[in-house]
């Protein structure tokens, strides 16, 4: 496993981290949270991303538990708020209110006394980020996390944000967690360049677009069964990607990493990982062998030939338009 820091913190995480969005506390059980962990251990990975959101709640239930056996300096935990974790006024967003009661919340279920990065899970309109942002800083303060950060901030709220945290002598964010992938790369246009001027690192979550990535949707031919797009309760986003010419397009990438000997998940994760923006690409698993199979994608280095050759592959599919 290689490390890479997060922005300029001094702060170290695993090039591919651990995330439990659709895996832990929803589809697996807990004994395969708690296989994937220890392989997860054993290949070197330190970093473990989940969200207080994620099945309202058990997400944050299961890792706790999975990490419980680990000594608690030995990993980079991190979860993340804003969406609604019930039905009151106050039970969703970026308010102090919010922010300080779920951090504790979350705590609770993690089983943990302190959160190593805390996400603002998107951004709050209603909010005043002055607002959010000392909230964030007293929880800095406190002890209760240790760095703070963003996910799926715009390139100006990003700027916005760390303009206040500079002016008002705040901790400042570390780090933003978007999507990233072959086909979602909205980040490349002004996101990071933003987050490097600002000191920020990428933790992009998607890397294999919920699986697409891993080849095992073939054009014209029927989803697999026990497939995360055959799941009825898994949210529709993947049906952004099960489009003929994405598939088409996946079918050549494949190709391209059959040429260089590796999986076409590893091509997709080292392609992610060659972006110095990014310090860490979270994927999930459900089995061991997932976490086994991709680690090997740190070792992978795309020449400049091949990233040429994906780059043709891809203009296939410059009009691609994600379902949110």
């Amino acid at each position: 496993m290689k490390y890479r820091r997060v922005g300029n913190s001094g702060l170290k995480i695993s090039e591919l981290g651990l995330g439990s969005w659709l895996t832990y506390g929803t589809a697996s059980e807990q004994e395969a949270a708690d296989a994937c962990i220890k392989k997860a251990f054993e290949s070197g990975i330190n970093f473990f991303d989940t969200a207080n959101a994620y099945n309202r709640g058990a997400g944050e239930e299961a890792l706790g538990s999975a990490l419980k056996p680990y000594r608690r300096s030995d990993y980079v935990l991190s979860t993340k708020v804003f969406f609604p974790m019930g039905e009151g006024a106050n039970d969703r967003g970026l308010s102090r209110k919010h922010i300080i009661e779920q951090c504790e919340a979350s705590l609770k279920r993690l089983n943990v006394d302190y959160i190593d990065i805390y996400f603002c899970h998107r951004y709050d309109d209603e909010t005043p980020t002055e607002e959010t942002l000392r909230a964030l800083n007293d929880l800095v303060t406190q002890g209760k996390i240790l760095y703070a950060g963003v996910s799926e901030w715009s390139a100006a709220q990003i700027k916005e944000g760390s303009g206040i945290s500079r002016r008002l002598n705040l901790h400042p964010l570390i780090a933003n967690q978007p999507i990233y992938n072959m086909f979602e790369r909205y980040i490349e246009d002004e996101v990071l360049k933003v987050s490097e001027e600002e000191g920020i690192g990428q933790i992009v979550f998607s890397p294999l677009a919920q699986g697409v990535l891993t080849g095992k949707y073939k054009p014209g031919a029927k989803i697999p069964k026990n497939s995360r797009a055959a799941n009825e309760h898994v949210n529709g986003v993947i049906n952004s990607y099960l489009q003929e010419n994405v598939l088409e397009c996946v079918q050549e990438l494949d190709g391209v990493a059959q040429g260089l000997g590796i999986s076409l998940a590893q091509l997709s994760l080292a392609w992610v990982l060659r972006q110095p923006g990014v310090s860490s690409a979270l994927i999930g698993a459900s089995r061991p062998e997932q976490i086994e199979e991709n680690i090997k994608a740190v070792q992978v280095e795309l020449q400049t030939d091949v990233i040429k050759e994906i780059e043709g592959i891809l203009k296939n599919v410059e009009d691609f338009a994600p379902l949110r």
